[in-house]
């Protein structure tokens, strides 16, 4: 039996830069009501004819990883895609990245658990690695939301909070049981799937031919919808339980914690769960203001700025947190 861990880790997001006044301009919004309710002043949004695409950004993504980890594209034994966003609706992009790297023909899986997403890619690439089944695997959270939102009034209770970009991790074996990736613990409560959801095009209730058919400009099934009050209820609860999950099973005291990185949801649920659980500024990693949510490359993208920025060193105990649409949520436990 083995443990993983992260050698190498990468991100990309578009040049075009979103601010809360750029908004204004489109839709009754302004910088104070957004920055009140999410904390966030700016996000990356493709341009319109930009070859940026969610593959593509995770390729960029894992380029900069895999140089990072000092290992050859041919040394990756499988890899894992996290992503609500996909280029095409089948295949997923997964085998696009595989393409795209001109990596030999190893397999490709596509993880859909939106916010959740990365830290359920990356306990699925641990397992495969504790086994002994695969030795380095490439994990990517990539999303491209801004093509997919209602960019009116209508739709701005979501649309200001998600941007574009992506992030990239490469997991390899390590003997040494106490170092790595120490426990992943991962939860789901799909009662509650269809409050923060995006129903169409979708075989179970609205496809593209009833899209079609009914022809309805104040059809809203294809955008996302999200109750967000219930959410950020759930979240903070759900948040917290999951932590010290993994915390108890690892005999951690919160005070072990000396980096964590939660999913760029909403800034104000970071300080709820900060405070929560006594953490210091500098013991929690927040880049949500500068990129808004990127659902499944959030956790990515701040993880690989943190360490870019020096703030996670060996030896740390870095815990990952993520919870969103499902509802599923979930955490990582990490001896760096």
């Amino acid at each position: 039996m083995y443990n993983s861990k992260i050698i190498g880790l990468g991100y990309y997001v578009p040049d075009n830069i979103v601010t809360n006044d750029d908004l204004s301009k489109i839709m009754d919004t302004d910088d104070a009501w957004i920055q009140e309710r999410t904390g966030i002043k700016e996000r990356r949004w493709v341009k319109d004819g930009s070859d940026d695409t969610t593959a593509t950004m995770g390729v960029k993504a894992a380029k900069i990883a895999i140089e990072r980890a000092g290992i050859d594209k041919d040394d990756i034994d499988f890899i894992v895609f996290a992503t609500l966003s996909p280029d095409m609706y089948f295949p997923g992009p997964g085998v696009q990245v595989q393409h795209a790297l001109d990596i030999k023909t190893v397999g490709a899986l596509d993880v859909r658990n939106q916010c959740s997403g990365f830290v359920y890619a990356i306990a699925v690439a641990d397992n495969f690695i504790k086994t002994g089944m695969y030795k380095n695997v490439l994990v990517i959270g990539s999303e491209l939301h801004s093509r997919g939102l209602d960019k009116t009034t209508r739709g701005r209770g979501v649309s200001v909070i998600f941007g574009d970009g992506a992030g990239a991790a490469i997991l390899t074996r390590e003997e040494d049981t106490t170092k790595g990736i120490l426990s992943t613990h991962l939860h789901s409560q799909g009662e509650h799937a269809e409050e923060l959801a995006l129903v169409a095009p979708g075989m179970g209730k609205r496809w593209v031919t009833d899209i079609l058919a009914d022809n309805d400009p104040n059809d809203e099934s294809y955008y996302p919808h999200m109750n967000g009050q219930f959410v950020f209820k759930n979240a903070v609860v759900r948040f917290s339980e999951v932590i010290m999950e993994g915390l108890e099973k690892n005999g951690l005291a919160k005070e072990a914690i000396d980096m964590l990185i939660p999913h760029q949801a909403n800034l104000r649920i970071a300080q709820f769960i900060q405070k929560k659980f006594s953490l210091r500024d500098d013991q929690v990693f927040n880049n949500i203001q500068k990129y808004g949510n990127t659902t499944a490359a959030s956790i990515p993208i701040a993880l690989t700025e943190a360490w870019e920025e020096g703030k996670i060193k060996e030896g740390d105990t870095v815990v990952l947190a993520a919870f969103g649409s499902g509802f599923t949520w979930g955490s990582v436990i990490i001896k760096w």
